[in-house]
């Protein structure tokens, strides 16, 4: 459910000399970094791996997370593409060109929409930060991906895979993530840390078989 209110000794002073002068002669554009990327998604960027329409590469554990997160949410439906069209308490939108703005009224009130559930503000903020002109799969992805950067929980995950920190750290994004305690950070119904590692790895297996049958065909 979402989330409520919510280097030899001698040369190296040289060499470091010589990479400050460099630094400082560059124009002040080409200093600057890309907006809420990590170090490896800065690197990535340079590379020709595909980054599934935005600037944060997807990776086979990059996947695997994302779809942990819709079976949390609820909006995994066995994979279909149709959890990117859900709404709260399970509707559906029609088109996918912006966010839908629809107020839900169940046991809770939401107008949470998509695979990773986006609240209006936070899609508006995540789509302004990344340039996103739709709310396509592509776009919701990269967004749920901009979200865990900016929880401080991608970078973490990519050293150390899924685990209890990063839950607590994305558990303040997705009430359905269970923080330290095993609660929900909100108060809310949430799913279990052992069962959603358990999805986790069965599906980082299912998404290494897809990236290895692509490579052969290719």
């Amino acid at each position: 459910m979402p989330c409520r209110p919510h280097f030899d000794r001698a040369s190296g002073t040289a060499g470091l000399l010589c990479s400050l002068a460099l630094l400082v002669a560059l124009p002040i554009g080409a200093r600057q970094l890309p907006v809420g990327l990590g170090p490896s998604d800065r690197l990535q960027r340079l590379t020709p791996a595909q980054s599934q329409g935005g600037p944060y590469l997807i990776t086979p554990e990059r996947r695997a997370l994302l779809n942990t997160i819709r079976y949390a949410e609820g909006t995994w439906i066995g994979g279909s593409q149709e959890g990117y069209r859900m709404l709260f308490g399970g509707g559906r939108i029609d088109r996918l060109d912006r966010h839908p703005e629809v107020v839900v009224e169940l046991t809770y009130t939401s107008a949470a929409a998509g695979a990773y559930q986006f609240l209006p503000a936070t899609w508006k903020e995540a789509s302004t930060k990344l340039g996103l002109n739709d709310f396509g799969p592509a776009s919701q992805d990269q967004a749920a991906l901009y979200l865990m950067h900016k929880r401080g929980a991608l970078e973490t995950f990519d050293r150390r895979g899924l685990n209890i920190e990063v839950l607590n750290r994305l558990s303040p994004e997705w009430a359905s993530l269970p923080a330290t305690h095993g609660g929900s950070f909100y108060g809310q119904p949430v799913k279990d840390a052992d069962e959603l590692k358990d999805f986790y790895l069965a599906e980082l297996q299912r998404q290494k078989r897809l990236t290895a049958d692509n490579s052969s065909a290719a």
